[in-house]
């Protein structure tokens, strides 16, 4: 063989055709080489593929609050998943009350189409203990690292519940959050977090307003008592509406997904939605808005 090497470059373009030909070498397309050496075998070498990619991105802009079943909701659009897709996902708790539970569905404010969770369950009045809870998640058939962010969250939820009322947190029985509602929407939204897999969760300032909070407890002020543990370090701003307006679920999720908190980032849009909780503030925005996309380096 010559000293003379033969470059062949085949080259793929995301304009919707590909090219394959022949030319001279450059540096930026995939090289082959045939060399032979004395002892007279041959090589082809070819560069690592590059495996480069823009950052997926997950914003929120929690207008007017944010719960544990308006972050499923929007988890599920941004994943596209219908009903039928969520209860196989609840499935892998192997808690027959469960099923068909979810359903996302249109809801109009001010006129503007937005979506909703509407979570149907059997009344149920079962005070369950942290370890109940967490046992329930590890026998269930979830993935590994939605247990994971599961046990995490409802953990964080016993330790503010556990401080509020001076109990250790294994002795901590949830009422509210332990109710069968609040195991769906947080092991649902851990499954869903973890199938989208963002590289990056951005969310707003969370709302917050004074008011009263009618709960178990009685009547206490707004935000609630677990609201204002779970917000320490985390970024809020004031809310024209009055009342409850992020719920503590919320806010164990955002913090044990990782959620930083801040503006806009730059990002291409991919998907965006329109989220709306059961409570409508008057003379106030209303609802939260999804956005994934991929990273962008605008300016």
């Amino acid at each position: 063989m010559s000293s003379e090497q033969l470059h062949k470059h085949t080259h793929k373009h995301t304009h919707g055709h590909s090219h394959d030909h022949e030319h001279g070498h450059s540096p930026e397309h995939e090289h082959m080489h045939g060399h032979t050496h004395e002892n007279g075998h041959c090589h082809t070498h070819r560069p690592a593929a590059s495996t480069a990619h823009a950052a997926k991105i997950l914003c929120i802009r929690p207008q007017s609050g944010l719960s544990g079943d308006m972050l499923l909701c929007g988890l599920a659009l941004m994943l596209e998943l219908d009903d039928s897709a969520l209860a196989a996902r609840l499935q892998s708790l192997n808690m027959p009350e469960l099923q068909n539970c979810i359903h996302i569905e249109d809801r109009f404010v001010s006129g503007i189409r937005g979506k909703s969770a509407r979570v149907d369950l059997p009344a149920e009045h079962a005070h369950r203990t942290l370890a109940d809870i967490l046992r329930i998640i590890e026998t269930g058939a979830m993935p590994q690292n939605a247990k994971k962010l599961a046990a995490a969250a409802f953990t964080l939820l016993a330790e503010a519940e556990g401080e509020i009322h001076g109990k250790n947190t294994a002795d901590v029985t949830f009422h509210e959050v332990g109710a069968l509602d609040s195991i769906a929407d947080i092991c649902l939204a851990c499954t869903l977090f973890a199938e989208l897999a963002p590289d990056a969760f951005i969310c707003g300032a969370l709302p917050l307003a004074d008011g009263a909070i009618h709960c178990r407890h009685g009547i206490i002020p707004s935000p609630a008592p677990a609201v204002l543990k779970l917000l320490q370090g985390v970024s809020v701003c004031s809310f024209a509406g009055t009342g409850e307006t992020v719920t503590p679920t919320a806010i164990a999720l955002l913090k044990t997904f990782g959620a930083q908190f801040g503006g806009w980032p730059n990002m291409n849009i991919e998907k965006t939605a329109l989220v709306y909780g059961g409570k409508t503030f008057e003379n106030a925005p209303n609802g939260s808005i999804f956005v994934l996309g991929a990273q962008s380096t605008a300016h």
